[in-house]
């Protein structure tokens, strides 16, 4: 809990009785546990409503109104319940500390953006909203987090329509006393500043703390006045400036947010980068390492990159944040030299191991500092692995170490009220804070009028909130009053409401639904079977193809008289994708395969009773069948010259099979085909992709096994991170020189025999592993690999051996190649040594 010292940021004096609201405010729980929203309501409901902020309504509401309310009795006792029962929850032991208590002590979390609330607005989009949902899961769970961020003045641009429907971009100013932040204090009481070296100066840092639940987020801020006009910018603007700003941000991120952790006394055994943007942070964890230990760079690396996960979000190699080289050496001339890294071993982290030339790249380098890498969906670890093939040359795709955990959402930020009441009364309130299992089946029992009724109250809500929005967008416009009051007029509460939102990038093609404008036009005009749609997005500022499509689709609106059928809402955020998942029937994605690594918008509307209508790629095609929704594409990449063909078939679902379905009623009024799928979806679905079951996964699946690692290799003053070294040292001198003698091959009876001489040089025959390799007879399924026996020595020969090995007689001998690898039982090959042999 926050201490009271936060109360320096008000500028109204909390009556004692009510000092309990402080608390509650820098809480941010309040952005899913909604049972304190009356509390904000009462003390200013228009601002609430507009903002969503509860420390910026205790910075404006008047102390006269607080005096009143200190004496309303009513009111008290909510604030002492309320907080009495964050206590409560915070107390209670989560679903970690039930399975898993005392294996794992700290986790930390990089990220450059975190969605939490439009409250702080420090997030731009896909990225930081996964991010934000792992905090508050965390903090559901139990699981020890801690986030690692920056806190930006101007975060990302707020959008705005002109007169004729262009984007127009502006960058408001986030006023720390206004966001629910506080300053971290040190032992001494002082605000805690943190330093990092630029070329000829300190950076200094200061360091700020989100309560979100039980997990803390500590976000580091340049914008102090004893560093240089232009440093104070460095946390200005969230994907702003140039390369080299960028280079500043992402070492504030990791070299700065590693020592943020080390002045305050925190250990974290696993270290989970989110994204490339925080890869110097193994820089900085194994230099800790190295200072701590007395030991050089490269046994702090191997001790270090044991508690080391690396997700990475990017389907396509160019979508890496790369450096030059001479910008590299710039900034980092000397920084840890003194450990042993000098500039082209620094070089050779951020680049693949036959690349000695060309940019330091950021993935590269959190690979070569990690001991695991993980893709955000199935089809995105298959992308994954052909990003990364460069790292692991001559190695088979199928075996470059990148594996996958779908992305998932929190899905109480995201379901509505009335969602929420429903999922209460058939699963509980604690549905979401253990484990899932029982969920799919008692929702698939409730009655198809249940779920009707849900849908048909979110789309009610959703008309009513885009009917007001509306108005203020045109009102701020400049449209002239009859505009404006017919915005009261716009949208049908009963009819089917397609829903559309991203961030409109080319790739993401969401002016797909445009190809054919005559035929949508005639779709959304039909009077016996009406067809609405709400559209939100920004294009990045210096996008100007994605804001071509932003115009386009305003264009679309005005020369087809459509202002009552499509709605475009302007400043897409965190507000306005709460009102759209709540309330649309039908989700449209559109991607272009496989350029969406997983896509979680449309995960929201699950809860929510809405159905997705969406191209095969990221986590649709995963969680696709005919039974939960519908599907665009045929499951394989394609160029823009496919996009027209996609655009046919997009039509023709929507004709044919969509629409029909949502207007096919019984005698009661209720589309029965259409309910199905609200319920198989909703059952189904739901529990699968909620950041629950992904945060547990990752738990289960990595932190665990990670943090076990990290303590053996670090034990010790990191001995066995010194003996990885040794091996991988003579490993990587003798390799060149390991070759295969003859081959022999016999059958006997269903088993095939295998006999191959190799010759070792002077590695010890423990230090490599011969094997047989066949690739997957299928799709899907695991390639074979049949660990030879060392069996005798060569005669005449130096540390030469003749291997054995034997195979059931299932497949052609010729499948079956020779190979020589690494290995030591404590490494991961080839994720920590990328070297591999075979016979030709």
């Amino acid at each position: 809990m926050p201490t009271h010292s936060a109360s320096c940021f008000l500028l109204s004096n909390i009556p004692p009785a009510l000092e309990g609201l402080v608390d509650l405010a820098l809480d941010m729980r309040w952005s899913w546990s909604h049972v304190s929203d009356v509390i904000w309501q009462q003390l200013d409901g228009d601002l609430w409503e507009r903002t969503r902020n509860p420390w910026l309504i205790l910075q404006s509401v008047s102390e006269s109104r607080l005096a009143r309310l200190a004496e309303d009795a009513a009111f008290v006792a909510l604030v002492q319940q309320q907080l009495h029962d964050l206590k409560a929850v915070l107390a209670t032991p989560g679903w970690f500390q039930r399975q898993h208590d005392g294996v794992l002590q700290q986790v930390a979390y990089f990220s450059m953006e975190f969605g939490l609330s439009e409250a702080l607005p420090i997030y731009s989009g896909g990225l930081g909203i996964l991010a934000g949902d792992c905090l508050k899961t965390a903090s559901d769970l139990g699981v020890p987090l801690i986030g690692v961020g920056l806190l930006y003045q101007q975060g990302y641009f707020r959008q705005a329509l002109g007169a004729d429907g262009s984007q127009r971009e502006f960058f408001p100013y986030n006023n720390p006393a206004q966001l629910p932040v506080t300053p971290v204090r040190d032992a001494q009481g002082e605000w805690l500043r943190v330093s990092v070296h630029l070329p000829g100066r300190e950076l200094r840092l200061q360091v700020w703390q989100v309560v979100v639940g039980r997990v803390h987020l500590y976000l580091l801020d340049s914008n102090d006045p004893l560093n240089l006009p232009a440093d104070r910018g460095i946390t200005g603007e969230l994907y702003g400036g140039g390369w080299e700003m960028r280079l500043q941000q992402e070492m504030v991120l990791g070299i700065g947010g590693w020592r943020v952790l080390h002045a305050l006394g925190k250990r974290p055994e696993v270290c989970h980068l989110n994204e490339g943007h925080a890869a110097f942070a193994v820089l900085e964890r194994a230099a800790d390492f190295a200072r701590e230990n007395h030991c050089d760079f490269s046994v702090a690396l191997n001790a270090t990159r044991a508690g080391n996960l690396f997700t990475t979000h990017t389907p396509v190699a160019a979508g890496f944040d790369c450096f030059s080289p001479a910008l590299i050496r710039q900034y980092f001339d000397g920084h840890y030299q003194s450990l042993g890294l000098d500039g082209d071993a620094l070089m050779a982290l951020g680049r693949p191991p036959e690349g000695p030339d060309g940019p330091f790249n950021m993935a590269w380098l959190a690979v070569h500092g990690s001991a695991a890498v993980n893709g955000v969906s199935r089809l995105h670890g298959e992308v994954s692995r052909r990003i990364f093939q460069p790292l692991f040359p001559r190695w088979p795709r199928v075996e470059v170490p990148v594996s996958h955990v779908t992305n998932g959402v929190h899905v109480p930020s995201w379901d509505s009220t009335a969602a929420d009441a429903f999922w209460t009364r058939h699963c509980g309130k604690d549905r979401w804070l253990g484990e899932l299992e029982t969920l799919e089946e008692t929702i698939r029992q409730q009655p198809a009028e249940a779920f009707w009724d849900l849908r048909a109250l979110g789309r009610q809500q959703l008309v009513d909130y885009v009917r007001g929005k509306l108005a203020e967008q045109r009102a701020e416009s400049g449209a002239p009053p009859e505009q404006v009051e017919a915005a009261d007029k716009v949208l049908d509460h009963n009819a089917l409401t397609l829903g559309f939102a991203r961030r409109f990038a080319e790739y993401k093609r969401p002016n797909l639904l445009l190809t054919d404008p005559e035929r949508l036009a005639r779709l959304l005009r039909d009077a016996q079977r009406p067809v609405q749609l709400v559209i939100a997005g920004k294009a990045h500022p210096q996008d100007n193809i994605g804001k071509a499509m932003v115009h386009a689709w305003n264009r679309f609106i005005e020369d087809y008289g459509l202002q009552d059928k499509v709605v475009f809402l302007s400043d897409y955020d965190m507000l306005v994708a709460e009102q759209l998942v709540q309330g649309a029937d039908l989700w449209i994605n559109t991607p272009r395969r496989p350029w969406e690594a997983c896509g979680t918008s449309g995960m929201k509307v699950l809860v929510n009773g809405g159905i997705n209508l969406s191209e095969l790629d990221g986590w649709w095609a995963e969680a696709y069948s005919p039974a939960v929704g519908w599907a665009l594409g045929d499951g394989r990449e394609h160029g823009p010259e496919w996009d027209a063909h996609e655009a046919e078939a997009l039509y023709q679902l929507l004709e044919e099979e969509v629409v029909p379905s949502f207007y096919r009623r019984d005698e009661h009024g209720i589309p029965r085909e259409w309910v199905a799928r609200i319920q198989a979806s909703s059952a189904e679905l739901t529990p699968r992709f909620s950041s629950n079951r992904m945060l547990r996964e990752y738990v289960e699946q990595y932190y665990l096994t990670l943090a076990e690692e990290y303590r053996r290799r670090s034990a010790e003053g990191g001995r066995l991170a010194a003996e990885i070294e040794d091996w991988r040292r003579a490993v990587s001198q003798h390799w060149d020189k390991l070759r295969f003698g003859d081959l022999t091959l016999s059958r006997d009876g269903e088993l095939y025999r295998f006999r191959l001489q190799a010759y070792l040089d002077d590695l010890s025959p423990e230090m490599v592993q011969v094997e047989l390799y066949a690739e997957p007879q299928a799709e899907g399924e695991a390639p074979e690999r049949i660990v030879m026996r060392r069996i005798e020595r060569l005669a005449g020969a130096m540390n030469s051996y003749l291997y054995a090995a034997e195979t059931p007689a299932q497949r052609p001998a010729g499948d079956y190649t020779p190979r020589l690898v690494p290995h030591h039982p404590a490494v991961k090959t080839p994720l920590e040594l990328p070297l591999i042999r075979w016979m030709r």
